[in-house]
């Protein structure tokens, strides 16, 4: 049987663990909205906001003079400072955030490589990007996980990359030689399942409780999917994989691939040598594939986007999402000719799934895995801000 006093301690965390929570999904909110928000009696959310300042999880400054009218109310906003570091390992680059409480991209680099980066070559990049930044431009800030997005099977468990097969991982402990090598709590998961949890809850997903979610890398196509608010997993953390599937593809002369899979034909790197490029980030190749008067990028482009309109329309047939969300080279298709895409998927769903579902590009742009595995990395500190502490 609990004691009241640690019930009233339970409680208490609770309590402190939703007010993070809403400060952090928020970024920042007055006491008054966090009083509204939480039910709780103002007294005791100017104790709550005391204790995690204290912490040094948010910080306290005055409302807005010209904005508000009445008593004003002090206003509780996620500290910049609490970062965790991020990683997306690619087969072209490997990319490393640190990512502030607030959802702030403090610091970014983009690292491309020549060759596949193994989980070690991954591990130390991490451990001497927070060296150096440490040293330097983020000194005062303060360190309290990693989060990895990685283009493969991870599983949940014990976040074991199984197999990466574009970067040709197998079986690597990536969480367990990432907290050995850094001394922090890591999180890994799935590219494209952190992106669909980062574009849910502060991107073109926002306020969608039925989504799926498309990622277009270098290492090909992943998704997540989004049911009733929370992310689908799977039995072992392996839902979401799109890019595996077999489309239909209406005319032989469309495939490129004897007996391809999905990111086969969609592909981000059949793209790129349409546009005669050897590598590029997101950005760059979009810009090139949008100012390309070329007719065989046009024809490319075309081509990608009638496959892609199938892969979709499986997708609302057997999930019947409200919200569609592409992001990467995905994005770029769709952005390509927006009408055409949703006209070639609804003409492939069944009538009733297709009534209401609208395509969206991913919000968060280049920055989408690494916001959600900022998010995985944040999970036990906003699940217990009192218990979960790291060093800086």
């Amino acid at each position: 049987m609990l004691s009241a006093v640690s019930t009233v301690e339970d409680m208490r965390r609770g309590n402190l663990a939703r007010f993070l929570e809403l400060v952090h999904r928020e970024r920042a909110l007055s006491r008054a909205q966090l009083t509204t928000a939480t039910g709780l009696n103002r007294s005791t959310v100017a104790a709550l906001a005391a204790e995690l300042v204290d912490l040094g999880f948010v910080t306290e400054r005055a409302p807005d003079p010209t904005k508000r009218v009445g008593r004003p109310s002090p206003v509780v906003a996620a500290n910049p400072d609490v970062v965790v570091l991020a990683a997306n390992p690619e087969v072209d680059a490997l990319t490393l955030a640190a990512v502030g409480l607030d959802g702030t991209i403090r610091l970014r680099e983009r690292h491309e490589t020549a060759a596949l980066p193994t989980p070690e070559e991954t591990v130390t990049q991490l451990t001497d990007a927070r060296a150096r930044w440490k040293a330097d431009t983020l000194a005062g800030a303060r360190f309290v996980g990693v989060g990895v997005a990685v283009p493969g099977l991870v599983r949940a468990a014990d976040g074991v990359v199984r197999h990466a097969p574009h970067l040709g991982w197998r079986d690597a402990p990536l969480r367990a030689m990432t907290e050995r090598a850094t001394g922090l709590p890591a999180a890994v998961d799935n590219d494209a399942t952190l992106g669909a949890i980062a574009e849910h809850r502060f991107g073109a997903g926002m306020g969608v409780d039925n989504l799926v979610y498309l990622n277009g890398g270098a290492s090909g196509i992943g998704g997540g999917v989004i049911v009733a608010g929370m992310p689908l997993g799977g039995a072992s953390g392996y839902a979401g994989e799109f890019g595996q599937n077999r489309p239909g593809i209406a005319s032989a002369t469309h495939r490129r691939a004897d007996d391809g899979v999905l990111e086969d034909e969609v592909s981000r790197a059949r793209l790129l040598a349409a546009a005669r490029l050897s590598a590029a980030d997101e950005p760059t190749l979009a810009a090139a594939l949008t100012a390309s008067p070329e007719i065989d990028v046009r024809d490319e482009i075309t081509r990608q986007r009638g496959i892609l309109a199938t892969a979709l329309a499986n997708a609302v047939n057997v999930l019947n999402p409200s919200v569609v969300i592409l992001g990467g080279f995905l994005a770029t298709l769709a952005d390509s000719d927006p009408a055409a895409l949703v006209e070639a998927m609804r003409a492939q769903c069944m009538p009733a799934a297709a009534d209401d579902v609208e395509i969206r590009t991913a919000a968060l742009a280049e920055d989408r895995l690494l916001i959600g595995a900022s998010e995985a990395a944040f999970a036990p500190l906003l699940a217990d801000p009192a218990g979960a502490l790291a060093s800086a």
